[in-house]
């Protein structure tokens, strides 16, 4: 490996004085030009912050930020538990729960470039214009675990959500299900989009009745939204010929809400509705029935987008990395009774 690059050929790349380049890149009075001048020529050069400061106070440890959109989701909490434990002693790791809101994100990012911090660890719901600007001005190493639609030169792990829909299509018509309802989350997160797809996709491969009625977007990814958006979806498909006889949510929570919405209702699960969920948190072995679910392998993208960081850490320009995850479907009884 060669020298590391200093501040001095940031600042000669960037055609700017040593005092610009560094006031650009440690949020001290500079335009928003000049900062996005100096930050492109650093990101060009291979240029990192030195951290060596922060280190000897945390100590000898990087500091590491995992950014999500709501740390109350175990989806979240599992990959939080699997970075912590693959970072081990390497580095200390604080979370970020962004509240859903997308310039916080983009601004928390922008603050890591002004030494908030040493590498991040982002899974977005939402990706705007700004937080790709924002990702790719970036100085510190950055792992998305999910996808930024657009190739930003950034080190990534991904699962696919349309295929995670389609296996529970799948299953779901192999039991003999055929007005399948669907719950997605709101189809402007990464999330709903991709599920979206997916069960279009697989209704049209079954040939799936799919009407207005039976297609419904939660409010949020929450079992509160799950209860609400079941309703609607229940009161929609009342009217129609044939009930529904399949509920595909969007994720586990949402799934558990479509739950609690049926027994309301004096409906069984999995005798007059069956329902899934996507995730395959801790929730969805334990629920009553349990959950069958797909799991996106959540731990399993934690540890990988950990190892990335560090390897980035190691060595900051190496190629960049991206590795596909395959989803998993876990068959309980919400779906096949109590043969589960």
């Amino acid at each position: 490996m060669g020298t590391k690059p200093t501040l001095h050929e940031v600042a000669a790349a960037a055609g700017v004085s040593l005092a610009s380049a560094s006031r650009a890149l440690t949020g001290q009075s500079a335009s928003p030009e000049m900062v996005r001048k100096v930050r492109a020529a650093a990101k060009r050069v291979g240029y990192l912050p030195d951290a060596t400061a922060r280190a000897l106070r945390l100590g000898g440890r990087r500091q590491v930020v995992f950014a999500v959109d709501d740390i109350g989701n175990p989806n979240y909490v599992q990959m939080l538990r699997a970075i912590e434990e693959e970072l081990g002693e390497t580095a200390r790791l604080s979370v970020s729960s962004t509240g859903r809101r997308p310039d916080q994100t983009v601004e928390l990012v922008r603050m890591l470039s002004m030494g908030a911090g040493d590498g991040l660890i982002i899974s977005p719901l939402r990706v705007t214009p700004s937080l790709r600007q924002a990702l790719a001005d970036t100085v510190v190493p950055v792992v998305v675990i999910g996808t930024l639609h657009s190739d930003l030169g950034i080190d990534s792990v991904f699962v696919d959500s349309a295929v995670a829909v389609g296996m529970v299509v799948d299953h779901l018509v192999g039991i003999g299900r055929t007005r399948i309802g669907v719950i997605n989350g709101p189809g402007n997160t990464n999330p709903g989009s991709a599920r979206r797809a997916g069960f279009a996709a697989a209704a049209q491969r079954h040939a799936l009745p799919r009407t207005d009625a039976m297609q419904i977007t939660a409010t949020d990814f929450t079992v509160g939204a799950g209860v609400e958006a079941a309703e609607r979806l229940l009161t929609a498909t009342s009217e129609e010929a044939s009930p529904i006889d399949a509920i595909v949510c969007a994720n586990d929570l949402i799934a558990i809400g479509a739950i609690d919405a049926l027994r309301r209702r004096g409906l069984r699960v999995p005798e007059d509705v069956a329902v899934t969920g996507i995730d395959d948190t801790e929730l969805a072995a334990l629920f009553s029935p349990p959950l069958t679910s797909v799991s996106l392998q959540s731990e399993r993208r934690g540890r990988i987008a950990a190892r990335m960081l560090s390897a980035r850490f190691a060595d900051p320009a190496r190629p960049t990395q991206r590795e596909t995850v395959d989803a998993t479907l876990v068959i309980r009884a919400s779906t096949i009774g109590e043969a589960a």
